[in-house]
């Protein structure tokens, strides 16, 4: 088996859903937002707005292509597809799962733009971070899950199906 990596979007569900799947097949599961927190001590909103999102972008980096794990479910923070190092060590051993969401439903579930630690430049819309990132979870995923409209159950079932395709289990 190889890790589980979901990428997408603030708001996408990376980290519901990987709880929830993790539990589902049977995985340890890890968030790097939480372990970037834990390793530095300090919220992700607090980096940002003391030290600047490429200092952030940079931890993220380091933390990220430093995991060394096997058989869990990875839940990433929307920034990562900004490094081509921690995806390219992720894609390593890893299946890529983008949760992808139109504009309008990651602007209907994000309400804490400003504190939930989100690598946005000053006067960086959410709109123009949606269009900036797309093309780069389209290049690194190994397949899609549409999530608009669906419930989390509805994502885990898909996912869960198209690994085991995947994987040829079924």
């Amino acid at each position: 088996m190889k890790n589980i990596v979901l990428i997408g979007m603030p708001g996408s569900g990376k980290s519901t859903i990987g709880v929830l799947l993790a539990k589902a097949v049977g995985m340890p599961f890890v968030d790097t937002d939480i372990v970037i927190q834990q390793e530095t001590g300090r919220l992700l909103q607090d980096i940002i707005n003391k030290d600047g999102i490429k200092s952030f972008l940079e931890i993220e980096e380091r933390v990220v292509s430093r995991l060394n794990l096997k058989d869990h479910v990875i839940a990433t923070g929307g920034s990562v597809v900004y490094s081509r190092r921690a995806m390219e060590r992720l894609q390593s051993n890893s299946i890529i799962v983008y949760l992808q969401l139109t504009y309008e439903e990651v602007e209907a579930r994000i309400k804490n733009i400003t504190t939930r630690g989100i690598a946005m430049e000053k006067g960086q819309t959410l709109y123009d971070l949606y269009q900036e990132r797309i093309a780069l979870y389209e290049q690194y995923q190994d397949m899609v899950i549409p999530c608009t409209g669906k419930s989390v159950e509805e994502v885990i079932g898909e996912v869960k199906k198209k690994i085991e395709s995947k994987l040829g289990l079924i």
